[in-house]
């Protein structure tokens, strides 16, 4: 029986010690590190070769050290939509976060460079992406939500209907919410059905609703 296939993963990072420090790090919690690079062009390059499960990169990049890498996810998003892609940002920049997701929602990630440091939850996060789904930094959701509790219609939820949205911002299961907050499975799914409801996402075939409402969250 063959080994199951370790995800390949595309790093990019203009500081060689954290570049290294990644490479090391996913390589021993069972990634393959197809390339590691220092900026978007090359990043972009990268992919073109030898497309990855996954790309790691850092928002701001040479030359300018603004959104290059940012703008290279992007374009990745919309030239390889089967790779997944996982951004790292110094500080919380909401308008990433809602660039990254205006899109396609599958398969995407935001997070602060510190949360690198918490070894397990990272890795779980860079999984979860790789896996299809979408991993939102906790801080990035906390700002968001402080700014767009003012907005209907989120002012209609109630503070534990805000505190499942938050959850599901950050990119967990219902089991993963209801562990968190201590509830039972039903409990969950019956505030993420009042969210949902109150924030007029009805039931379809093609709509993902869990990535609607956090869309809906972002925008506030």
């Amino acid at each position: 029986m063959n080994a199951p296939a370790r995800p390949r993963v595309i790093i990019a990072e203009d500081s060689v010690l954290l570049r290294e420090g990644l490479g090391r790090l996913l390589a021993e919690s069972g990634f393959e590190v197809t390339a590691a690079v220092g900026d978007g062009e090359q990043l972009l390059r990268a992919v073109a070769a030898d497309p990855p499960d996954i790309v790691v990169a850092d928002v701001r990049m040479p030359p300018t050290h603004s959104d290059e890498g940012l703008r290279a996810a992007l374009v990745i998003r919309a030239q390889w939509p089967d790779v997944a892609v996982l951004v790292l940002s110094q500080y919380v920049e909401e308008r990433y976060a809602a660039d990254l997701l205006a899109g396609a929602t599958r398969g995407v990630g935001y997070l602060l460079k510190d949360r690198v440091a918490d070894v397990e939850s990272f890795v779980e996060a860079l999984y979860r992406v790789g896996s299809g789904g979408t991993a939102l930094d906790p801080e990035v959701v906390s700002q968001i939500f402080a700014r767009s509790r003012r907005g209907a219609p989120l002012a209609a939820l109630t503070p534990r209907e805000r505190e499942v949205l938050t959850l599901m911002a950050e990119g967990r299961s219902n089991s993963g919410i209801a562990e968190a907050l201590v509830v039972t499975d039903g409990a969950v799914e019956k505030h993420v059905s009042g969210i949902f409801g109150k924030l007029a996402l009805p039931a379809g075939a093609t709509d993902h609703r869990r990535v609607l409402a956090v869309l809906r969250y972002l925008e506030g």
